[in-house]
C-alpha cells in the first residue's frame, strides 16, 4: 500500500480548514472511522490511524453532553495521533473541539457534503490512490473498449503497431512505460506516467505527441487491463496450441490476466491481428468461445462418422 498526503485529500475533496496541524500527515489506510463509541467513552479498539468522520449524529451527541464530560471525551479523542477530523454537512463544531484541536495541533476540516455521500467519495478516492502499484514495459491501448497491453522485446515494433492502431481509430493510453494499480482482486488499471503522457516514440522519427497529431479522441488517461499480448519473433515462437483452447494467464501484482503470444514475421499484419484478438476476447467474456465451438463441431462430426462406419460393418 502507498501513501497520500493529507494536502492532496484537502485539495481533491475541497475541504475547508478550520484548524491546522503542525505538519501534513501521510495517509496509508483507506478505511474511515466514525468515532461514535469513542465519544461515548469506549476507546479500547479505537482505530485512531484512520481519518475520523463526524456527521450529524456525532456532533449532536457531543452537544448533548455536559460541558465537563464533553471536554473530557474530546480531550481523550484528540490525545491520539489522529490524521484529521472531518465534519460533514457544514456543521458548526463544538467550541471545545475547536479549542482542543488548536491546543493539541490536530487537523480539523469541514465539508458541505452529506455524510454518507462524502464517505463514499473519500473511500473510493483513497482505495484508488492507495492501491498496490507496479510499472511494466509495454504499450497499453484501448481497442474496441478492451484494454490491451502489448509486451515484447525492445525494438520488436510495439510502438509502430500502436501508431497503426491509432490510425485505425483506437486510443493510446501509455507507450514504453505503463503504471499499473490493482484496484480490486483481478482488476488492474493501467495509465501513463505524467511525464510521458500522450507521447509515443517511433524509431526513426523520435518522440511524437499523439494528442496533437491525431486529436483528443486518440488518447485516453487510463483503462482496465483485460488482455496481455506478448509479441515474439517467429523463430522464437513455440507452437503448441493451434486452436487456442488452452487459456494462458500472466500474473501482475496479485491479479491473473489472460495472455496470448503473437509471433511476427514480415508480411503479417500485426495491427489487424491485435484487433481480432481484442474482439475475440470480448466474445469470450460474453460467453462465446470459437475454439470450443469448433472443437465440439469436429468431435460431433467424427463421432457421427464413426457410428455410421460401425453400422455399415455390422
Amino acid at each position: 500500500m502507498g501513501k497520500i498526503s493529507l494536502g492532496r485529500i484537502i485539495e481533491k475533496m475541497t475541504l475547508e480548514i478550520l484548524v491546522c496541524g503542525e505538519t501534513l500527515p501521510d495517509i496509508s489506510v483507506s478505511d474511515l472511522n466514525r468515532p461514535g463509541l469513542e465519544l461515548a467513552g469506549f476507546f479500547e479498539y479505537f482505530a485512531f490511524e484512520r481519518i475520523q468522520i463526524m456527521g450529524m449524529t456525532e456532533i449532536s451527541f457531543i452537544k448533548g453532553l455536559s460541558a465537563e464530560v464533553r471536554k473530557e471525551r474530546i480531550g481523550k479523542l484528540l490525545s491520539y495521533e489522529l490524521p484529521c477530523i472531518i465534519i460533514t454537512r457544514n456543521q458548526e463544531p463544538p467550541v471545545e473541539l475547536l479549542e482542543l484541536a488548536r491546543e493539541k495541533k490536530r487537523w480539523l476540516l469541514r465539508t458541505t457534503q452529506a455524510t454518507t455521500r462524502f464517505i463514499s467519495r473519500l473511500t473510493n478516492f483513497l482505495e484508488s490512490e492507495l492501491a498496490p502499484r507496479t510499472t511494466v514495459h509495454g504499450v497499453l491501448m484501448d481497442i474496441y473498449g478492451v484494454g490491451v497491453l502489448l509486451q515484447g522485446e525492445s525494438g520488436i515494433g510495439k510502438s509502430e503497431t500502436a501508431v497503426e492502431l491509432i490510425k485505425r481509430g483506437h486510443r493510446l493510453v501509455a507507450d514504453d512505460v505503463v503504471e499499473i494499480k490493482q484496484v480490486a482482486k483481478n482488476v488492474l488499471v493501467g495509465m501513463a506516467p505524467e511525464l510521458i503522457k500522450y507521447y509515443i516514440e517511433v524509431r526513426g522519427l523520435g518522440i511524437i505527441d499523439v494528442k496533437t497529431i491525431f486529436g483528443a479522441g486518440a488518447v485516453r488517461d487510463d483503462i482496465r487491463i483485460d488482455l496481455v499480448l506478448n509479441v515474439v519473433e517467429w523463430d522464437k515462437f513455440r507452437e503448441f496450441d493451434r486452436l487456442g483452447i488452452r487459456e494462458e494467464k500472466t500474473t501482475i501484482l496479485d491479479s491473473a490476466v489472460p495472455l496470448k503470444t503473437i509471433p511476427i514475421r514480415p508480411g503479417r499484419n500485426l495491427a489487424a491481428i491485435i484487433e481480432v484478438a481484442a474482439m475475440n476476447h470480448r466474445l469470450i467474456e460474453m460467453g462465446y468461445n470459437a475454439a470450443l465451438q469448433f472443437s465440439r463441431r469436429v468431435y460431433d462430426k467424427t463421432s457421427k462418422k464413426s457410428n455410421e462406419e460401425d453400422k455399415s460393418l455390422k
